[in-house]
């Protein structure tokens, strides 16, 4: 009832999809972490998840309460790790704590040793250079870097499409503006860019995102220019033309879709160079505003305090494992819309 109907060519690669195993598996395996890092306020929190003081229940994950509300002395926001006020709550009620007690900012001051401390059964990754549990900050770092990666590969994509499809359809003078322009944009210093526009407006996710764009859509220009200059000349798209179809109907109907086919088997690995990109920024301390849960942040810190070397091998592992798992997936979804694999099974 609820079922959905795929064409053939479709269905078929889906299957070719899931006989390429090893991206197949690293496909689930990087769903899997994505959704589980979409819930971190859940799993890495310093707040309960639910606290019963007095017959009532109280949610400090999604409001805060003063110390009063758990006859604490002063109407500041309650700190739920201080001894007086967990004395308190668990003397008339209980709490349920996430998995991990500690948020990305959190900075835990009974650690045995000086910061950075090594991993023990209270900081299972040990802290960073603030005393700050360096699985919770693994987890809101792992969660922006991908959101960060797919918001400017999916807007990219768009503008890079469009773009690649004008220049292709028209042809002409339109393709060699078009051109001559991308040469020159290209050639600018992204880097240098940043730094002069860092030093002044004061970075943020939406500031950095918006900087890229301006110069990450170039990537897919060339692989949809080149589908459109291939296609527009095909008889199916003169005989729309024939029937008074319009420009954008023919490129958003009859030629799109072939070049969607490209697009698709790239996206995996722009999405790979924008997590990149994002971390080296952030190393390099052009990236997120400072305190900011990131991965680039914890590497640089592994560079610099090279007697913690947890910190380093613990962001090394996590990125050579998340781009792994990207590239296993591009390579899959290549064999999925490869033609020849299609021509293998016929014969």
């Amino acid at each position: 009832m609820f079922g959905f109907n795929i064409s053939e060519i479709n269905h078929r690669r889906l299957q070719n999809f899931k006989a390429n195993k090893r991206g197949y598996r690293s496909f689930k395996i990087f769903l899997f972490l994505f959704f589980f890092t979409l819930f971190a306020e859940f799993i890495s929190n310093d707040k309960p998840l639910l606290v019963k003081y007095e017959n009532s229940f109280y949610f400090p994950i999604f409001k805060n309460y003063t110390e009063k509300t758990f006859s604490g002395d002063f109407e500041t926001y309650t700190d739920y790790k201080d001894p007086y006020i967990k004395k308190k709550i668990e003397k008339n009620g209980w709490m349920i704590w996430p998995l991990i007690p500690y948020s990305h900012d959190t900075i835990n001051y009974l650690i045995p040793t000086p910061a950075p401390s090594p991993p023990d059964k209270e900081n299972l990754f040990g802290t960073d250079d603030q005393g700050r549990d360096v699985l919770a900050r693994l987890i809101y770092g792992f969660r922006i870097s991908v959101l960060f990666g797919l918001s400017l590969t999916l807007f990219s994509s768009v503008i890079g499409v469009a773009a690649g499809a004008v220049q292709g359809f028209f042809g002409g003078m339109v393709d060699l503006i078009f051109q001559r322009i991308i040469e020159i944009w290209s050639g600018l210093p992204v880097l240098y860019i940043l730094i002069i526009l860092a030093s002044i407006v004061e970075p943020n996710i939406f500031w950095l995102l918006g900087i890229m764009l301006l110069f990450s859509w170039m990537s897919l220009v060339g692989v949809v220019r080149a589908e459109f200059l291939r296609t527009r000349n095909f008889e199916y798209v003169h005989a729309a033309r024939a029937l008074g179809v319009n420009n954008i109907t023919i490129m958003k109907r009859h030629i799109l879709p072939n070049a969607m086919v490209a697009t698709l088997t790239f996206l995996p690995f722009i999405l790979n160079g924008s997590i990149t990109t994002l971390t080296s920024l952030d190393f390099l301390g052009f990236g997120l505003p400072p305190g900011s849960p990131s991965l680039g942040e914890l590497l640089a810190q592994g560079k610099a305090n090279l007697n913690a070397p947890w910190l380093g091998i613990t962001v090394f592992v996590t990125l050579g494992i998340m781009l792994s798992l990207l590239i296993f997936v591009g390579e899959a979804i290549r064999d999925a819309f490869d033609p020849k694999k299609y021509l293998e099974k016929d014969f």
